[in-house]
């Protein structure tokens, strides 16, 4: 019904992590025992509730590869997963990339 942004959220935990920011998925259920959640505050009904997040692991690979076909789940742990990890993070908006504090490599070889 609108314009839709698809994101893969990186994190030991980002399964669990996303569906407790997002609230559950009925609407009313949200509203009630979550207000501050995402759908608590922005869902309108259960088919138009501001948000999707996998389910599982193994859902959000089979996911990934369809809203991304180009993305490599497999060359992004053997490449950026560990990069990643030595520091902390910031987000080059211009680039469009993660990047390490005091890191100056922000692209790929």
């Amino acid at each position: 019904s609108g314009p839709m942004w698809a994101y893969i959220l990186a994190h030991e935990d980002a399964v669990p992590l996303w569906r407790s920011l997002m609230g559950p998925t009925k609407v009313f259920r949200a509203r009630n025992n979550v207000p501050d959640s995402i759908r608590g505050a922005y869902g309108l009904t259960d088919t138009r509730n501001t948000t999707h997040g996998s389910d599982s692991p193994a859902s959000a690979s089979r996911e990934i590869a369809f809203f991304f076909p180009e993305f490599s789940e497999q060359l992004w742990y053997q490449r950026e997963e560990p990069r990643l990890r030595r520091g902390p993070v910031y987000y080059d908006a211009e680039q469009r990339v993660h990047c390490v504090l005091g890191d100056e490599e922000t692209e790929l070889p």
